[in-house]
């Protein structure tokens, strides 16, 4: 019975509290009301109207996905390389919300966890599985609220404010989506070498689908994708990620 005992005095309480969330999701509004600004701004000068733009912000939630959705849309891409790059890039939310959904208190239930996957992104996943134990549903609209709110009225406020700065401004606010992607990525590469080939095999193989006289024939939609698939495959095949020791060795109390 002693295990047992210790078991229960060391579990973790249900974080549940609707207060901590928003407290925790607050500065991941703030990021996003930065970098979804550019997004609005680059909508409209393409050619979208205000709402337009607002709209795909409040329905995807995908920096990623919005960006390379904007270069479909203004390249003339297909309605099926549209789904199929939204697919491949913003499947890893699906994976994220599997792996959150094992953390969930069981009273949660199905609505809440599909509202939860909707509003799911990399920092929200980070956030929400860092909780020492299960966590609510209260806690998780917390801490989503705001980040949804942040992505939404920046996208407004970028796609109002295009309308009047000078193409000068709009032009050098343009960078900062990619300012962000450098700054995503090189600190991780920085650390892994397995990170930095796939970086490197990724930009290789968009700077061969772009100048290869065979394979620049192939559509933006499509390049997206196999550039996506082939550096995430190799990589993987490559530098395997080892698998975690599945707890204690046998006869070994935990």
């Amino acid at each position: 019975m002693f295990p047992l005992q210790q078991t229960q005095q060391t579990t973790a309480p249900v974080q549940n509290s609707f207060w901590a969330g928003f407290h925790d999701g607050v500065p991941i509004g703030l990021g996003y009301l930065s970098v979804s600004v550019t997004f609005g701004m680059m909508a409209v000068t393409g050619g979208l109207p205000v709402w337009a733009a607002v709209a795909i912000s409040m329905t995807n939630v995908t920096s990623a996905g919005q960006f390379a959705g904007l270069s479909l849309i203004f390249g003339g891409g297909t309605l099926f390389e549209t789904a199929l790059t939204q697919f491949v890039i913003n499947l890893r939310y699906a994976l994220m919300s599997l792996s959150l959904s094992q953390k969930l208190e069981r009273r949660v239930g199905l609505i809440d966890r599909m509202l939860f996957s909707f509003m799911m992104t990399d920092e929200v996943f980070a956030v929400a599985s860092g909780q020492k134990g299960e966590v609510g549903k209260r806690y998780l609209f917390g801490v989503m609220i705001a980040p949804y709110c942040g992505w939404a009225l920046g996208t407004l406020c970028g796609a109002v404010a295009s309308g009047f700065l000078p193409p000068s401004v709009r032009s050098a606010l343009s960078i900062a989506i990619y300012g962000m992607f450098i700054a995503i990525v090189v600190p991780v590469a920085k650390q892994s070498r397995a990170v930095l080939g796939v970086v490197a095999l990724a930009v290789a193989l968009s700077c061969a689908m772009h100048w290869v006289p065979v394979l620049n024939t192939v559509s933006s939609g499509f390049s997206i994708i196999l550039c996506t698939v082939l550096a995430a495959g190799l990589g993987a095949l490559a530098a395997p990620v080892p698998d975690e020791p599945s707890g204690a060795p046998d006869g070994e109390v935990a």
